[in-house]
């Protein structure tokens, strides 16, 4: 996807934002699900400031992304994070499917990996970063239940910065998929993909590359050869925080099953 001229009605850009896009400052886009269906108020507000303050002080600008009364927002001022986070799970989730909805009805959205990425690719940034991706789910050889967020790392020129797929998630089929589309998954000084709350996973990435150096080399070289598509970047969560993959596995487990009695299927059960 390429940068457009859109009317502030819809993409508003922040003063902070479109300073460091000007003068070449890095900048990382941040999603906003995690606010509204992520954590209760006030953690989750308190977290996505915590957030942008850390990647302040590494030296570089936070773009957080959300839709605000129908505008496509990059960057928020702290009200407009404290608003998504005191909502909730009132605020609509935001995919690609619903973005031209929620803007056209002038309604408040929380963007998912998928719609950040479009927002942030319209606002020509180049970085996201967020937890964890949305994958194939289990079972999907039967439901279908792919989520849209692979589609747009098939699609959108973003490198996505996370600590693997969604635990919940098939990671097997998800680095299959990826694969297939040709989408990069690249592990940052590690060979094993990351499960989100683990550090390893019976599965390895399709590349090592130990420096932010090298990663923003393959980014310049794929796009400038028309390679479209995203990059993910898989960061394994520190090991002081990092959970045994035997205790995730056990509460997965169990929190599927619970999920299939309870029919909480597609977006709803990530």
């Amino acid at each position: 996807m390429s940068e457009l001229t859109l009317s502030p009605e819809l993409l508003q850009i922040s003063a902070e934002v479109q300073d460091a896009l000007k003068n070449k400052k890095p900048v990382v886009a941040l999603e906003s699900t995690i606010i509204s269906h992520g954590m209760p108020f006030p953690q989750n507000a308190q977290t996505a400031i915590e957030v942008e303050e850390t990647i302040r002080k590494q030296g570089a600008v936070p773009a957080t992304i959300a839709i605000i009364g129908g505008v496509m927002k990059v960057g928020l001022s702290k009200e407009e994070i404290e608003l998504l986070g005191r909502e909730g799970h009132n605020v609509t989730k935001v995919s690609r499917r619903d973005l031209p909805f929620v803007v056209a009805a002038g309604k408040n959205g929380a963007t998912t990996v998928a719609s950040t990425m479009i927002i942030a690719a319209l606002a020509g940034i180049k970085v996201f970063a967020t937890g964890g991706i949305g994958g194939v789910h289990r079972g999907a050889e039967h439901t279908f239940d792919i989520s849209a967020d692979l589609q747009e790392l098939a699609n959108t020129n973003v490198t996505v910065v996370c600590a693997g797929a969604k635990s919940i998630l098939d990671l097997g089929l998800t680095t299959e998929y990826l694969e297939t589309f040709g989408v990069p998954l690249i592990g940052y000084q590690t060979k094993a993909l990351p499960a989100f709350f683990c550090r390893t996973s019976p599965f390895d990435v399709s590349i090592r590359l130990d420096s932010a150096r090298e990663i923003a080399r393959a980014m310049a070289v794929k796009w400038q050869t028309g390679l479209n598509g995203g990059l993910v970047v898989a960061n394994p969560i520190p090991e002081q925080f990092a959970m045994p993959e035997e205790t995730i596995n056990a509460a997965i487990d169990q929190a599927v099953a619970e999920a299939e009695e309870q029919g909480v299927i597609g977006k709803e059960s990530t």
